[in-house]
């Protein structure tokens, strides 16, 4: 067992082949996100705001910030720009007169929901193209693995 360093917790340290196959994961999942997000039409950045809007509704824009581990200006800019598209509407915070929410506006939403197609649909797209048969049944495998290891917390197994 090793102190982590930053957190001063105790961590055992994985196998050899482990810290192998993490590495080749992680650089291939990377390569593979960076290569999927090259068929988008909205900006990265505003894409993810979008994204967040969706899945955990109104927020504000410096909760949103914070989300996107970015400076509260640069959301503001990034939210600005999604307002003058309609992507995203403002509207009074329900208990903060002082504050405001952001949350997705129905073209927001079908543009999300568009790039989300695209998305999906180069990568079905590279799958047929690329993989055998058996391969795939092995990704289709695979991706539950995936799912499993991004469940897991923290460092000291699942909480």
């Amino acid at each position: 067992m090793l102190r982590d360093g930053v957190s001063g917790l105790k961590c055992p340290m994985p196998t050899p082949e482990a810290a192998t196959v993490a590495t080749e994961l992680r650089t291939a999942m990377g390569k593979l996100s960076r290569r999927v997000k090259r068929e988008d039409l909205i900006p990265v950045g505003q894409i993810a705001v979008l994204g967040v809007l969706d899945r955990d509704g109104a927020m504000t824009t410096s909760d949103l910030a914070s989300d996107q581990r970015v400076r509260p200006q640069s959301m503001a800019r990034a939210v600005g720009l999604l307002l003058d598209q309609g992507l995203v509407t403002r509207r009074s915070h329900p208990t903060d007169g002082r504050k405001s929410l952001v949350e997705l506006s129905d073209a927001g939403r079908a543009a999300l929901e568009a790039e989300r197609g695209r998305r999906a649909g180069w990568l079905a797209l590279a799958i047929e193209a690329e993989l055998s048969d058996e391969e795939r049944r092995l990704l289709a495998r695979s991706a539950a693995l995936m799912e499993r290891l991004a469940a897991r917390q923290g460092l000291s197994g699942p909480s």
